[in-house]
């Protein structure tokens, strides 16, 4: 890269600094990413893999976010075909399940509702003589099973096919690159970056830190000075289990807590998880033996005929609004500031769902457009098709049935 005028520059290679990297390349505005670590090297490759309209998420009356998500997800089958699939959900209900039948029917019929009562959100309850094909879960005390569709997806393969279509459509992106310092003046951001052993320089009138658990440290390299964003780091811990399943996913209960887990299949193995953790760095990001054994147990309950025997462990960070209670019930929403001085914009966002990204971008970019010149517009990022990158293995669907 050589030093230069840019219209936007972004910082951070995860899913939101990708969406937003296209996102402006497609309005054809001179864009710049960097990223120190590696693309999707956090929380954008350490999340449950996951394109869902989040039905968890109707117990805090997020309508809004999961329309959102079911409608993005529908996009997202339709231009990235070989990453993100379709797979059958199933979730067993138990004489102590906290949710019944009646009130699963009733979640699920919303959630058909929200997505727009296309084919792919309808949902069943399958028949007793059903389950004894469903990948070995017990059927001790079980009352009743529920089958729905919902996407899955590999996080890191689809942040990196994000920034190759950026890359396509004329940005540039630098990684390694680290991101030093920022100065406002004279109407730009001025940012110095370290590129290998050197020290360059960009400039641009919009300036995005999408640096996920780092979000206050690249705060604090800006000047003026911005103040910390009051956030949370919650670790959710995975645990990779010998073995795969065929009929799809099962969205479960954990034992302890009744929060609920997923259980899937995932590139030959078996992947449970989550758990929420919280955590002061994202440097202490590592599953604990506790959240191990808290995963591992559950799976052991409702697989009881399976090898429970632990391949890996890794976690992810997730980036919540700070506020008391569990995590399981706060807004997942993204936690976004934009900072607008002398005609350029600073904007900070972290968080959100990795199924909204596309969305959230959409609606970051139209937030500081003002500042940025007319040009004409490249393509549309609800019509861009993502190819699969190399090394990226395509997802295929479980049979279901």
């Amino acid at each position: 890269m050589t030093s230069g005028t840019h219209d936007c520059i972004v910082v951070g290679g995860g899913i939101l600094g990708a969406g937003i990297l296209q996102g402006c390349a497609a309005r054809g505005w001179r864009t710049l990413g960097l990223e120190e670590r590696g693309i999707a090297r956090a929380t954008s490759s350490h999340s449950s893999k996951l394109i869902h309209g989040g039905l968890r998420y109707l117990e805090t009356s997020q309508f809004s976010l999961v329309r959102e998500s079911l409608r993005e997800r529908r996009i997202l089958m339709r231009i990235a075909p070989d990453l993100v699939k379709l797979v059958p959900f199933h979730i067993p209900v138990y004489r102590d399940s906290r949710r019944g039948p009646w009130t699963l029917r009733a979640g699920l019929s919303l959630y058909s509702l929200l997505g727009g009562l296309h084919a792919e959100n309808r949902f069943q309850r399958l028949p007793r003589r059903g389950w004894e094909s469903l990948d070995g879960v017990t059927t001790l005390n079980l009352r009743a099973v529920f089958r729905y569709l919902d996407g899955q997806t590999d996080d890191a393969a689809l942040t990196r096919a994000v920034i190759a279509s950026a890359v396509e459509l004329g940005a540039e992106f630098l990684c390694p690159a680290e991101f030093l310092r920022a100065e406002e003046r004279d109407g730009l951001h001025h940012v110095s970056i370290r590129n290998g052993d050197r020290e360059e320089h960009a400039s641009a009138p919009v300036l995005v830190l999408a640096t996920g658990p780092w979000l206050n440290e690249a705060r604090a390299r800006c000047t003026p000075v911005l103040p910390e964003v009051p956030i949370d780091l919650v670790q959710g811990s995975h645990i990779e289990v010998a073995g795969t399943l065929e009929r799809g996913i099962y969205y479960v209960e954990a034992l302890d807590d009744r929060r609920p887990m997923f259980v899937m299949p995932w590139r030959g193995r078996t992947l449970v998880g989550t758990t929420e953790r919280l955590r002061s760095t994202a440097e202490e990001c590592a599953p604990s033996p506790e959240e191990i054994d808290y995963l591992a147990r559950a799976f052991a309950h409702y697989f009881p005929g399976r090898n429970p025997e632990v391949l890996d462990a890794w976690a992810g960070l997730r980036v919540l609004e700070r506020a008391g209670g569990g995590a399981n019930r706060r807004s997942r929403e993204a936690i976004v500031d934009q900072v607008e001085r002398n005609g350029t914009a600073l904007v900070t966002i972290s968080g959100g769902k990795l199924t909204g990204y596309r969305a959230l971008a959409e609606e970051r970019i139209q937030g500081f457009e003002r500042f940025l010149p007319r040009v004409p517009l490249q393509a549309r990022t609800d019509s861009l098709t993502l190819g699969v990158p190399v090394e990226a293995p395509v997802i295929e669907s479980p049979t279901g049935s």
